[in-house]
């Protein structure tokens, strides 16, 4: 069948791009369409960076000329993005860092933090530079997981300036408000001020050169986000939850929030912690005490990636309990669990990057090792 442009220009008015009221012929965002023999090659021109709307009009574009015109077509969208200024939520970069991934949950319990430490412990042993900021203002823990709780910064000086130079644990960078407190002191803080601590420790600190900074997020959607949003361009943002319901809605609203107008954070995908669980004794069994795949099916409907899942485990929590991630345990199952999400997340990085334009909400950097993971 030959492949008329003019009926598949006419067919592409009949869909739209996903937030847009107009169809993507008259909204503008088919700029051009080809074809020579069985080949159609469409250039798409959107106006938001979220890889799941990018996705989501290429599938529609190829699904509509396979089955209105045909099956066998050989279909290539090739989609441009142009972010609009207005309503962009404005952040200075930090020299040196390439990647700001911001970890968070919907609700707290989920294993947020624990994950945030095994990701970090094994991206290090990827051979990146890796940095943790945990920003639970009002419940930091990393101190614990990473066996430095009772350890103080010190100041130093660069280029003329005094500086806090983060603790260093199994090769990682970090800091928390946990350093500066008592562990059995409360942190009663307003907004503001919770704010004002989270920018001296991003600005104030010398964390030198960075692959990956981990943001270790508070549960929920609130304060601390958006300021840690308005502070820094964020690189892409993992959300962590169970696979039970009560934990899903609170996912699906932390995916909402990243993905809002106003704030427009690429979603790098979802992490399913406590997924199943397996007997010392029934080494073949797998009992999912909180259901089963739930983070999975959500990241489908989301049209995010899914990045892979965590047992229930209990040496996970000793380890976290005991200050060495459970991730160090070499030659172990869950090393290999991690390193698999860590991997995903490295490759959602670079994708992210490749694909999207930097803008100054979102500053995009191409990640320094990334020729070796491509490979």
């Amino acid at each position: 069948m030959k492949l008329d442009r003019k009926e598949i220009l006419k067919a592409l008015e009949t869909i739209s791009i996903a937030g847009e009221g107009k169809n993507m012929v008259e909204s503008g965002a088919v700029q051009n369409v080809i074809t020579f023999g069985d080949e159609v090659v469409v250039d798409l021109l959107l106006s938001t960076p979220a890889m799941h709307i990018k996705k989501r009009a290429e599938e529609d574009i190829k699904k509509l000329i396979h089955e209105q015109f045909s099956p066998e077509a050989i279909v290539k969208v090739n989609s441009k993005v142009v972010v609009p200024e207005k309503n962009e939520i404005k952040g200075k970069s930090i020299p040196g860092i390439s990647n700001i991934i911001a970890v968070a949950s919907g609700k707290g319990g989920v294993g947020k933090s624990t994950t945030t430490a095994n990701l970090a412990v094994t991206l290090a042993k990827m051979g990146f530079k890796v940095g943790v900021l945990d920003a639970d203002i009002y419940g930091p823990s990393m101190p614990i997981m990473f066996d430095v709780e009772h350890e103080k910064p010190i100041s130093v000086e660069v280029d003329g300036k005094s500086k806090m130079k983060p603790i260093e644990s199994y090769e990682i960078k970090l800091l928390s408000i946990g350093f500066f407190t008592a562990p059995s002191q409360a942190v009663i803080w307003r907004g503001p001020m919770a704010a004002k601590a989270l920018n001296q420790m991003i600005f104030d600190a010398d964390w030198g050169t960075l692959d990956f900074m981990l943001i270790d997020l508070p549960p929920g959607t609130g304060d601390i986000h958006l300021s840690i949003m308005q502070s820094l361009p964020i690189t892409g943002a993992v959300v962590v939850s169970t696979p039970q319901a009560v934990a899903l809605a609170d996912a699906k609203k932390g995916v909402s929030m990243f993905q809002s107008e106003a704030i427009n954070v690429p979603v790098l995908g979802i992490i399913e912690n406590m997924a199943y669980f397996t007997p010392e004794e029934l080494p073949n069994n797998k009992y999912y005490i909180f259901g089963q795949e739930g983070a999975k099916n959500l990241a489908d409907d989301l049209e995010v990636p899914f990045l892979g899942e965590v047992p229930l485990v209990q040496s996970i929590r000793e380890a976290g309990d005991y200050g060495r991630p459970a991730a160090l345990q070499t030659a172990s199952f869950l090393e290999k669990v991690y390193e698999e999400i860590a991997r995903n997340v490295v490759q959602e990085t670079v994708n992210r990057n490749d694909n999207l334009p930097p803008t100054e909400a979102i500053k995009i950097t191409t990640m320094a090792g990334c020729s070796a993971v491509k490979k």
